[in-house]
């Protein structure tokens, strides 16, 4: 499937928006209300990114202003007072920053996003330059590919349905792909429809597919 929009590079958004480890905690919000996002990567040099600064990582400023911590406060309450304090960028951001490489695919960026529960990524070069952010937003733009392209590309594939008994039929309809003809082997039924179903742009597989004799 190599003709799809696999990787991260052909969705992201490449004119970003980001800080230094000085940015004072009013130019973030401030910077953060302006683009109408919900996390900036901190950056240094040449551009290296190195931490990110979330609306999490801002928050405590203002939920825990009367907190009063005592000897039996859990240490994860302790680190949220220390941002309370926190006035700068470097003070605030949660570092090592969760990145992607441009090369990664969607499927990849899209666990990176669920395991470490972050809505936006950074996408960085081997040297860890930044040269872009994926968000779970760009991640959906595969499904807006016309129905054609994506059967375009199931017919391209001879693997799917190897030495069919008559011609498959393709159609595609709202994102979901419809398999009808004979094929010689069922067994490679199933596979078909995992393999159309994996894809960019499928929504779902209607296998109409049938084993001859």
């Amino acid at each position: 499937m190599e003709s799809s929009p696999h990787r991260v590079s052909d969705v992201m958004t490449r004119a970003v928006v980001a800080v230094s480890r000085k940015a004072r905690f009013k130019d973030i919000v401030e910077r953060m209300e302006e683009w109408k996002v919900s996390a900036l990567p901190v950056l240094e040099g040449d551009g290296r990114v190195i931490g990110v600064v979330s609306e999490a990582d801002l928050l405590p400023k203002e939920a825990l202003r009367d907190s009063n911590p005592d000897r039996f406060t859990p240490m994860r309450h302790l680190t949220d007072l220390d941002k309370a304090g926190a006035m700068s960028a470097e003070e605030l951001m949660s570092t090592p920053a969760v990145t992607v490489h441009g090369d990664a695919t969607l499927a990849e960026a899209a666990r990176i996003m669920a395991l470490r529960h972050v809505k936006r990524l950074p996408v960085v070069n081997a040297e860890g330059v930044l040269e872009g952010v994926v968000s779970r937003g760009d991640l959906l733009k595969v499904f807006l590919r016309p129905d054609n392209d994506l059967a375009d590309e199931i017919r391209r594939d001879d693997v799917l349905f190897p030495a069919p008994v008559e011609p498959v039929h393709i159609v595609v309809s709202d994102g979901v792909a419809t398999l009808t003809g004979r094929v010689g082997d069922a067994a490679r039924i199933p596979l078909a429809a995992r393999l159309v179903q994996g894809v960019e742009g499928v929504v779902g597989v209607d296998c109409r597919l049938t084993a001859a004799g």
